[in-house]
């Protein structure tokens, strides 16, 4: 059976974006051409390094001359997608593996997402010739200008860090009642003390 691709090549929108309160929040990417949106949800670490690595791929054509000619060195304002995500929010696939690369013919970021299974699940030390990746039911592919990339990256670092607070003690995220911080010996700390 083919995989179903969610192409887009550009985009109109891509954004990162959240559902839900902090500490309580679902990630999803979303990408939208005329009337067709997809999503796919994802964990916020993923949208953490998703964003990182757009800005290194980003930043090291800039330094490699590759394509400093249309690669914009901070995010386009014109260009920045602040609303929030286009409802009824309808999950494709929860991610799984992604891949970030660049294509020179055509000056985009490509940005491949596929869904997370149990069989894709690897131990660790499996010999590569053991590895039996099964062929995905669905694929999102976005192709996006370099512009657009940085656009989406800084939204995706603003909603990362539009959580909860973290502790300054031990990094770890701050509830509306405190936290235990192992730092503090089990003792509950709370974004309001004075500590």
């Amino acid at each position: 059976m083919a995989s179903v691709i969610h192409s887009f090549d550009p985009p109109e929108r891509f954004v990162a974006g959240t559902v839900g309160p902090p500490g309580q929040r679902t990630f999803f990417l979303q990408a939208r051409a005329g009337a067709r949106v997809t999503s796919v949800a994802l964990e916020k670490q993923q949208v953490s390094v998703l964003a990182e690595r757009i800005d290194e791929l980003l930043d090291e054509l800039l330094r490699t001359d590759e394509g400093s000619s249309t690669i914009p060195a901070v995010s386009p304002v014109a260009l920045e997608a602040n609303g929030p995500l286009e409802q009824p929010i309808v999950e494709e696939f929860r991610a799984g593996t992604m891949t970030l690369s660049w294509d020179a013919s055509d000056e985009r970021v490509v940005v491949e997402v596929f869904p997370f299974t149990e069989e894709s699940v690897v131990e660790p030390g499996t010999p590569e010739e053991e590895i039996d990746e099964p062929e995905p039911e669905e694929i999102l592919v976005v192709r996006l200008p370099a512009g657009l990339a940085r656009a989406f990256s800084k939204r995706a670092q603003r909603v990362v860090g539009a959580g909860r607070p973290s502790c300054p003690f031990c990094g770890g995220p701050v509830d509306p009642a405190g936290h235990l911080c192992p730092r503090a010996n089990g003792f509950r700390r709370t974004t309001t003390s004075a500590d």
